[in-house]
């Protein structure tokens, strides 16, 4: 196994270009897990922990671009505010340690479903920015994951950061695990509301071969906010509301059975996670100042 080790983006760009088969590395989370456990024995390793930028955040008028290796600890000291729902899933990665070395990026690259990152990306609709010698471009997250640990990266493709709206309203973040710390989920779900568009929307995690959004629950929830004028009367949503969202977000699930779980009770359970956090995110929207200002609540 070959080792590379750019010592800049450009750098970085060149030897993915010359060696497609490359795997990146940055705080090593997943692909250490299976180099040690002989599950992947790459050609060449590329370290790209001397590239900076990749550990480096921007926070504009509405959106924050998040370097590819900016840690979770990061997330959950600095954009707590901005990235609400990203922060919480943050706050469940493993350990304190894996916390400040592992990144979004490393999550999206190696695009397993049960990454703690995917539900909240999914959620507030980001965007993965990457790069190549050939160009960058921008890959909406609804279309990144293309299966079981694939993504839509061209082979000669890096990821350099993640655009993320910041957020307009409340979010929310739930997971199940073996124990309370250092455990893969069995399954996660986000939830982002976003008045500015009366809409809702979902990320499912490790309940489908990749991670989805429960793209009917958001429809019937969108329609039934509306018609019901929820999101100006100040109304706590129906219980016969959540239920069928809870419904709808666990038959958006194709889960499997395995050793952490079952596929009955991963669907049962986001079912859970989804009718929890709407109440949740619903209870803090209708605290939220910019509700309040409206002179309903």
């Amino acid at each position: 196994m070959d080792f590379l080790r750019p010592a800049s983006w450009e750098e970085a760009l060149a030897a993915k270009a010359e060696h497609p088969t490359a795997v990146p590395i940055a705080g090593g989370t997943d692909v250490m897990v299976e180099i040690n456990f002989d599950h992947r024995r790459p050609e060449y390793l590329m370290d790209l922990n001397r590239v900076g930028e990749l550990s480096e955040w921007e926070t504009g008028d509405d959106t924050v671009r998040l370097g590819a290796s900016v840690p979770y600890s990061a997330i959950m000291e600095h954009l707590r505010p901005e990235l609400p729902g990203l922060a919480l899933a943050s706050h469940t990665v493993a350990s304190p340690q894996i916390r400040n070395r592992g990144g979004v990026g490393g999550n999206l690259g190696t695009a397993s479903p049960a990454g703690d990152a995917h539900p909240a990306l999914l959620a507030a609709g980001a965007e993965v920015e990457v790069e190549s010698v050939r160009g960058s471009r921008r890959i909406p997250i609804d279309d990144f994951y293309t299966g079981v640990k694939r993504n839509a990266l061209a082979p000669d493709e890096l990821i350099r950061a993640v655009h993320i709206k910041k957020a307009e309203g409340p979010q929310q973040f739930s997971k199940v695990g073996t124990r309370n710390a250092m455990v893969i989920a069995v399954c996660a779900f986000g939830l982002a509301l976003h008045p500015e568009t009366r809409t809702v929307r979902t990320g499912i995690g490790s309940a489908a071969p990749t991670p989805v959004r429960a793209k009917a629950a958001e429809e019937f929830l969108n329609a039934a906010l509306d018609e019901g004028g929820f999101w100006d009367n100040g109304k706590i949503i129906t219980p016969s509301v959540a239920k069928q969202f809870a419904d709808l977000c666990a038959a958006a699930c194709n889960p499997i059975d395995d050793v952490r779980g079952t596929a009955s009770y991963r669907r049962h359970a986001v079912g859970v996670m989804a009718r929890r956090t709407l109440t949740w995110t619903w209870e803090s929207y209708l605290g939220t100042p910019a509700y309040r200002k409206g002179g309903v609540a």
